[in-house]
């Protein structure tokens, strides 16, 4: 996919009987999905997902946040990958790139709210986004990839973990669980070869 392509379907990933398709979505795409995308991130968040979100998040808070979002997709500061149910086109997992724009970091992206329903998880969804995201990456010639999630059960540390990730540290109570519970943060990296 070409830098300047901005949206379209981008893969097949195997997920139960039906599948999942992985999409790009342009600030336009991300107006048509928003209610969808409102809702994952709810039910990430009241799952325990440690998502920069307390508990209860309401519609429009999380529909603040994705607002906030269109305007990085249209300056191509940062993509959006979503994973849509290929028997009725529902999302139902995400992830995001954060490119750096300071010419000393334009090697490196930020990978942000990584996400599946609850009811999609443990079908490998995450990981193919993962991956999706790292050639995305790869594409921008963008070699260093960073991340961070929580120490504690709302982290994803056993993902980053199986996906070559490599863990630096953390600070402790840097940041709530959904739940309100301070908790460290584990910060992760991986530098991309090819």
């Amino acid at each position: 996919m070409a830098d300047n392509l901005t949206s379209g379907t981008i893969g097949y990933v195997g997920a139960g009987p039906s599948g999942v398709l992985l999409e790009r979505l342009s600030a336009e795409g991300l107006d048509s999905a928003r209610d969808q995308l409102v809702t994952l991130l709810q039910s990430c968040v009241h799952s325990g997902a440690s998502l920069g979100f307390l508990a209860p998040l309401s519609d429009a808070e999380a529909a603040v946040y994705w607002n906030s979002v269109a305007p990085q997709l249209e300056s191509g500061s940062r993509a959006l990958l979503v994973a849509r149910d290929d028997a009725n086109g529902c999302v139902v997992g995400s992830g995001q790139l954060a490119f750096e724009s300071k010419p000393n970091g334009r090697h490196r992206a930020e990978l942000n709210k990584i996400m599946v329903l609850p009811s999609h998880r443990r079908r490998g969804i995450a990981g193919r986004v993962m991956r999706a995201l790292e050639d995305l990456a790869r594409e921008r010639s963008v070699w260093l990839l960073f991340l961070d999630t929580s120490e504690g059960f709302g982290g994803a540390r056993a993902l980053y973990e199986s996906l070559g990730y490599i863990y630096a540290g953390g600070i402790p109570d840097y940041a709530l669980d959904p739940d309100g519970r301070p908790e460290k943060n584990a910060i992760y990296y991986k530098k991309l070869e090819g």
